[in-house]
This record gives C-alpha cells, sequence and structure tokens, in this order.
C-alpha cells in the first residue's frame, strides 16, 4: 500500500517537554561544537569575529554548556513519566531486541524486510539513546575540570581535555547516523514530525512499533487501523 493511500491520521508519540528538550538538546550540542572549533585548532580562528573573540567564545561556550544540561530537568519537571519509561525501555532488553539487528541491516540497505514487533523505542533507538548518554555524561564531567581546574588534581585536568574531545567526536559519529536516519532514511523518514510536532503518522507508528501502538488501542488512546472504516479510507 503507497503512503497516499494510507489514513492520514496522527497520533501522539512524544510528549510536548520531550520537544522542547530534544530541541534544546540539539541546538545547545552544536552551539557547543562551533564555538570549541576555534579554540580547538587554529584553521577555525577565523571564527572568533563571529563569536566576539576568544574570550566570547568562551563566554558562549560556557553559556551553552549550562543549557546543555538543562534538557534532563525539563523532562524530570515537566514529563517525569516519560523519563521514568524511557530509562526503563533502555534497560529492558529481550529477544526480539537482538532480532530487530537483523531486519535492520537488510531495511538500512534497502533490501527485503518485516518489521520485528516493537515497544516505544526499537534496539536501534535504545543503543542511540545509550550513547548520546554516554557522550553527554563525558563530556558534561569533563567540561567541569577544564572550567574549574582549581577544585580538581591537574591530572585529572589534563584527562578532562582528552575525555572531553572523546566525548565530542564520538558525539558528532552518533549525530549524523542519528539525523540520517530520522530525517534521510525513507523508512524511518516519517517518524520525523515526531520530534518537531509530538506526533506521527499512526500507519508509521503501527507499522514499527507494533506492540506499543496495539496496546495504546487496547486502552482507547489510539484508533484501530484494523477498523473497516480505515481500510475504506484507505
Amino acid at each position: 500500500m503507497s503512503n497516499q493511500n494510507k489514513p492520514d491520521v496522527k497520533i501522539r508519540r512524544f510528549p510536548k517537554a520531550f520537544v522542547w528538550a530534544h530541541a534544546i538538546n540539539g541546538i545547545a550540542f552544536f552551539a557547543l561544537y562551533f564555538t570549541a572549533l576555534p579554540m580547538y585548532t587554529e584553521f577555525f580562528d577565523w571564527l572568533y569575529p563571529v563569536f566576539g573573540g576568544p574570550e566570547g567564545a568562551r563566554l558562549l561556550h560556557r553559556i551553552f554548556a549550562v543549557i546543555f544540561i538543562t534538557p534532563t530537568l525539563i523532562l524530570a519537571i515537566f514529563s517525569p513519566k516519560f523519563l521514568v519509561m524511557w530509562i526503563k525501555e533502555l534497560i529492558t532488553w529481550k529477544k526480539r531486541d537482538i532480532a530487530f539487528f537483523g531486519n535492520f541491516v537488510k531495511e538500512l540497505f534497502g533490501f527485503k524486510f518485516c518489521h520485528v514487533k516493537q515497544t516505544f523505542f526499537n534496539a536501534g533507538e535504545k543503543i542511540n539513546s545509550i550513547l548520546q548518554m554516554f557522550c553527554a555524561i563525558l563530556v558534561i564531567a569533563s567540561g567541569f575540570t577544564m572550567w574549574l581546574p582549581q577544585f580538581f588534581p591537574r591530572a585529572l585536568v589534563q584527562w578532562g581535555y582528552v575525555l572531553h574531545n572523546i566525548g565530542f567526536g564520538l558525539g558528532i559519529a552518533v549525530i549524523v547516523g542519528h539525523v540520517y536516519l530520522s530525517v534521510i532514511h525513507k523508512h524511518s523518514r516519517p517518524g520525523w514530525s515526531g520530534v518537531v510536532t509530538g506526533k506521527v503518522p499512526a500507519w508509521w507508528a503501527k507499522g514499527h512499533y507494533a506492540d506499543w501502538y496495539d496496546e495504546e488501542v487496547k486502552q482507547g488512546n489510539f484508533p484501530d487501523l484494523d477498523d473497516p472504516k480505515f481500510k475504506k479510507e484507505a
């Protein structure tokens, strides 16, 4: 069935707090990256005038460093249930999660595949979340030693610079993969609206997260796309 023949029904996948947290996280991450470039290598010295000189770049870097920490607080305050559910999903692994990867590779390279029934997050999204959290913790922890070196042993501060670079380097790699799969790849692209508006096409959600979708249908939260009226519309 082509996308044009699928029912135009949207369902809420993410709460508004997540939409804001995701946007703030992304903006802060790239702002940190670009303000750090001229401090990292002379090749990007031409960026200093954009940020108001070296002092301006350092100030902006520290401001966005503080902003970078806020998304978790936003979720904890405005959507604690979602945050707890997210953490539970990340530490819950079953056979379907392992089975997901085999089909994901086929999907990624355009081969014929079938969706393995998933809950709210599939295994790939779990890995992405874990890696992003690891990078964030690495960057934030090492950043404190660099920002306040007077409170830490000299050796720890020196290691802080190394770990900071590793954290951002790995973080960029994870972000590139994340953007490709969420915005460019044809099978996952319909879900992009989820991080912008919080809502995604119902047919897409049912196909990618069947167990989660069916459970929401049972609770009366989502429309049953197997209902004859939707099939007529399609």
